[in-house]
């Protein structure tokens, strides 16, 4: 420090030096900051519409190939099966075992999504919506869950799907 005028005065080299260093630490900073928020990926989460696709198609293979092979095509391979008074179904090879012998020509079971979530991830979701089962004359419809998961190929295959009647007898 010195005196100017009788005034006490800051040393200015000190004064300059120190406010270089400020200003280095906030370009750093700064640089830091830019770096982080640049390397963070954002994931483009898919359209819903996408997996309400994949759900109408799945209930198109059940009208023109029986809703057996439809659920046995567009099963992951670790699905869960869950239907009213029975235990858990798990696994696809299972869910063939459970319709070896079954025949599901004279039944025909179609659905229509309400809604499709996809998380953020971008590899799981769910759909749920209507459905009706045609057996004999007689029509039965209620709503269902089916949580989907992309397979290892970039398909969405459903990992759990489970549903129950209750809409009543409609003609």
């Amino acid at each position: 420090m010195y005196f100017k005028y009788g005034i006490r005065q800051p040393n200015m080299r000190a004064n300059s030096t120190l406010k270089l260093a400020a200003m280095k630490n906030v370009f750093t900073l700064t640089w830091i900051f830019i770096f982080l928020f640049s390397c963070s990926e954002k994931k483009h989460v898919a359209d819903p519409r996408v997996l309400m696709d994949a759900d109408l198609a799945f209930s198109d293979y059940s009208v023109k190939h029986g809703f057996q092979k439809a659920f046995v095509e567009f099963a992951h391979d670790s699905v869960v099966i869950l239907k009213d008074k029975h235990m858990p179904q798990v696994g696809k090879q299972n869910l063939i075992r459970s319709y070896e012998g079954k025949s599901d020509s004279a039944v025909s079971l179609t659905w229509k999504p309400a809604k499709a979530i996809i998380a953020e991830s971008g590899d799981l979701g769910y759909t749920f919506g209507f459905w009706t089962f045609v057996a004999k004359g007689d029509t039965s419809h209620g709503t269902y869950l089916t949580i989907w998961k992309m397979d290892a190929s970039r398909q969405w295959k459903y990992i759990a799907d489970t549903g129950n009647e209750g809409l009543g007898n409609q003609k």
